[in-house]
């Protein structure tokens, strides 16, 4: 649960940054750029002879879908929406979670699913009246979650726990899967080299910080956490970063907020926190 929460903490400076310092850059091109980034980390850790060719194939796709498609998605969003709402609208991906763990194992866990509802709903909380989203900016996070839920319950089952297999000597396949595929607007869109040959040094010491630590630490602290938890733990968790980027893009992006919406944000968080506490209540149970 330690990496679960780690990740969360990484994750909630990435919203700001995205929103006020790579404005205007291509979504696809920045989404290729730290993936790229991430691949390259992990590369000295590969060793591919730790799976079998099958799982590496596989491993290809499930990075190709939780971050490259996850990652399309979740930056064009942010042409449609501001930091804060992105922020907001991913607080559904519990439910996907919960919901598609469960359609793969042909149960249903009710008592999972609640947890994973109050989670929503405490992160619901977080919204501060700022109007009515952009329908297409909110469509675009619908997607990029439901991929990066579809891709973290399909590694949970690629490489079950316990298992001889360390996350760190695959993850450079992750990466790389999804390297190939946002590779693929790069290479189809017009403009891609005057979009570099662009960028200021600002935004390149942005893309870099963003590929290294919330894209290459954060999805790995992820995936280890998701690896070795209870699924509804990792659903619920999704939503940590939702209170916790709003709260850093107050204090440091936009505008510190009313003591209204402070209350409303350490509200959401004790309700992901009983959350948290149900889906522990439910593995006792279960056990």
């Amino acid at each position: 649960m330690s990496a679960l929460l780690a990740a969360s903490l990484i994750w909630a400076f990435s919203f700001g940054l995205i929103k006020t310092q790579l404005a205007g850059v291509p979504a696809h091109l920045v989404a290729f750029v730290r993936l790229g980034l991430s691949t390259l980390l992990f590369m000295p850790w590969c060793r591919p002879g730790a799976v079998t060719r099958r799982t590496l194939g596989l491993l290809l796709l499930c990075g190709a879908v939780q971050y490259g498609l996850m990652y399309v998605a979740y930056l064009a969003a942010f042409g449609y929406l501001k930091a804060s709402e992105v922020a907001l609208w991913t607080i559904f991906t519990p439910l996907y979670v919960v919901l598609l763990a469960d359609l793969i194992s042909r149960t249903f866990r009710a008592r999972d699913l609640f947890a994973a509802g109050i989670s929503v709903a405490g992160a619901w909380i977080v919204s501060y009246g700022s109007g009515v989203s952009d329908l297409i900016g909110i469509a675009l996070v619908q997607v990029s979650n439901l991929a990066f839920a579809a891709g973290q319950v399909w590694y949970r089952r690629l490489l079950p726990a316990p298992s001889a297999v360390r996350d760190s000597q695959v993850f450079a396949v992750l990466y790389l899967g999804s390297t190939l595929l946002t590779a693929i607007p790069v290479g189809l869109g017009a403009g891609t080299l005057d979009a570099v040959m662009a960028l200021t040094a600002t935004q390149v010491a942005t893309i870099l910080y963003l590929g290294l630590v919330p894209s290459g630490l954060g999805f790995f602290l992820w995936n280890v956490g998701v690896r070795h938890s209870r699924e509804a733990t990792a659903a619920v968790l999704n939503n940590a970063k939702a209170p916790l980027a709003i709260a850093v893009s107050w204090l440091i992006f936009e505008p510190f907020p009313t003591l209204q919406s402070l209350a409303r944000t350490l509200l959401a968080l004790a309700l992901i926190a009983a959350a948290l506490w149900l889906t522990e209540m439910n593995r006792a149970r279960d056990s």
